[in-house]
């Protein structure tokens, strides 16, 4: 498997991750247990920063117009809908940030969350079994080596040098809060 699928691989896990810990704060938020709305603020930008800038650009922005470059018909009907699901996504971030601020609605963002997190999921299922095969059988390696050198840099553009351990320390934390809700 080349590097730039296994890196897009290994943030799916980093997203699944965080989509567990997003369900703990959901139950404290359904029982009605004490979420610091901080923390809530702090997991909704770590999802804005690490799962839409940096992953859904590294797709959005290179392996999506790579695939469609490549002349396979087969690419497009996906990409679509895997845009479709992108954007999906956002909104529902937006809702849960809208949810946060200026007074947390615990009820608003508890729908919010989980419609996201439903979504991701499933988006997740197909960019692995379908997506990510595909780019494996039609890219050549030397396109999939230069995919992974460029997803590099739009990671240290898009948020800097050093941010990518910063944003995985938060996660860390926000695990060590709510691993056990």
């Amino acid at each position: 498997m080349s590097r730039a699928i296994e890196d897009l691989l290994h943030e799916h896990e980093a997203i699944l991750f965080t989509l567990k810990i997003l369900s703990n704060i959901n139950r404290k938020l359904e029982t009605a247990s004490p979420v610091d709305s901080t923390d809530l603020s702090d997991f909704v930008g770590f999802l804005k920063e690490f799962a839409d800038k940096c992953h859904h650009g590294n797709e959005e922005g290179l392996l999506f117009p790579a695939l469609a470059a490549s002349g396979v018909q087969e690419a497009v009907r996906p990409l679509g809908m895997l845009l479709k699901e992108h954007e999906e996504g956002r909104r529902w971030m937006a809702e849960m940030s809208a949810a946060i601020e200026p007074v947390l609605s615990a009820f608003a963002f508890i729908r919010a969350a989980h419609g996201y997190t439903e979504l991701l999921r499933a988006h997740i299922d197909k960019e692995n079994d379908v997506l990510f095969p595909m780019a494996e059988r039609v890219l050549s390696p030397e396109r999939l080596a230069s995919l992974y050198e460029a997803f590099e840099e739009h990671e240290s553009k898009v948020i800097g040098q050093g941010r990518h351990e910063e944003l995985h320390a938060l996660l860390k934390s926000l695990k060590s809060k709510y691993s056990a809700a």
